[in-house]
């Protein structure tokens, strides 16, 4: 019930947002922080509730970006109808890679999922119907509300809100099942959960499909948001990177972790971003690279586990002093 209460106050703080903050600006960074939200949470079923670190979920986001803005600049359709197509490639290819790559752990499983991304990048960039390295576009004027193609940030907003919300039920959904404690449980010890009986390796392969299949609606719906894709805001291992530290931020295997990382991540870089101009974009490297060092170092479990560690210390009341004399009275 409490988590209700807090589930409920706080997708009521998300859409009052842009009635309060309603310059263009606000509105815009409302989104990505949704959007991001997204991505996080979904690279958040396989990295933090199965803890297998991947850093080429970027291969699942570039699925959705490419299909959604594939089926118009192919087809003529709206980038709407490129999700379903993106979701399958995405479960498609996370079946055939996460076969081999699932059985490794740790970095070496790490460095497997980059290597098979940058082996997609490079692939698209030379692949013409693809774009190659210009990348392909959406619709530059709308032809029906289907093309969610909007001037204002606003309509992306509640539909990022929309979307989200149902990315946070069916993770609640999978962490409350059966699926979601065998997870846990290899996570904690992979060889102890194997000896109790739990399906190790078809639950890590279910939960990268369904990982993958969350992540290529984030991108579609990023393509369609910006108009366009290209190898390196679709393929870029950046947005992996993004996601894994949104998700560790806020606290890896937990609902509303990745939301507040990218509540914290998001404004941060954007108002770097503003403010330097150009001269950001190595900065942000360097940002992303001491926010790793600094939550492997101090809150490995992220912001939300030292607010509960906090919030579980302040309500432990101290004994009374009468109370402990009273038991040493004769």
């Amino acid at each position: 019930m409490r988590h209700l209460v807090w589930a409920s106050v706080l997708l009521a703080l998300f859409i009052a947002f842009p009635l309060v903050f309603s310059t263009p600006f606000h509105q815009r960074l409302g989104a990505l922080v949704l959007l991001y939200a997204i991505a996080a949470s979904a690279w958040n079923i396989v990295g933090g509730y199965a803890g297998q670190v991947s850093v080429g979920h970027v291969v699942f986001f570039g699925c959705g970006a490419y299909a959604a803005m594939g089926a118009y600049s192919h087809f003529g359709l709206s980038p709407l109808f490129g999700i379903p197509a993106g979701i399958v490639l995405a479960v498609a290819i996370s079946a055939v890679i996460g076969v081999p790559t699932l059985r490794l752990s740790g970095h070496y499983f790490s460095m497997a999922t980059i290597a098979v991304a940058e082996l997609c990048r490079l692939v698209v960039t030379n692949t013409d119907y693809l774009g190659a390295g210009v990348g392909l576009s959406g619709p530059t004027v709308p032809r029906n509300v289907f093309d969610l193609s909007f001037i204002s940030a606003l309509p992306y907003y509640y539909l990022f809100l929309a979307i989200l919300t149902i990315t946070l039920l069916i993770t609640w959904w999978m962490a409350n099942s059966r699926m979601g404690f065998y997870l846990r449980a290899i996570r904690d010890s992979e060889r102890a959960a194997r000896s109790l009986g739990a399906p190790a390796s078809r639950t890590k392969l279910y939960a990268f499909m369904l990982s993958a299949g969350l992540t290529s609606v984030a991108g579609a719906l990023y393509a369609m948001m910006f108009g366009f894709v290209d190898p390196e805001s679709g393929l870029g291992i950046l947005i992996s990177v993004k996601m894994l530290i949104m998700a560790a931020l806020g606290g890896a295997g937990l609902l509303f972790g990745p939301l507040v990382g990218a509540a914290i991540l998001v404004p941060l870089e954007e108002i770097s971003n503003n403010l330097l101009g150009g001269k950001g974009a190595g900065l942000t490297f360097v940002v992303y690279g001491a926010i790793i060092v600094l939550i492997a170092r101090f809150q490995p479990g992220g912001i939300l586990t030292l607010i509960k560690r906090l919030w579980a210390r302040r309500g432990k009341a101290p004994e009374p002093a009468a109370a402990v004399g009273a038991t040493h009275a004769p």
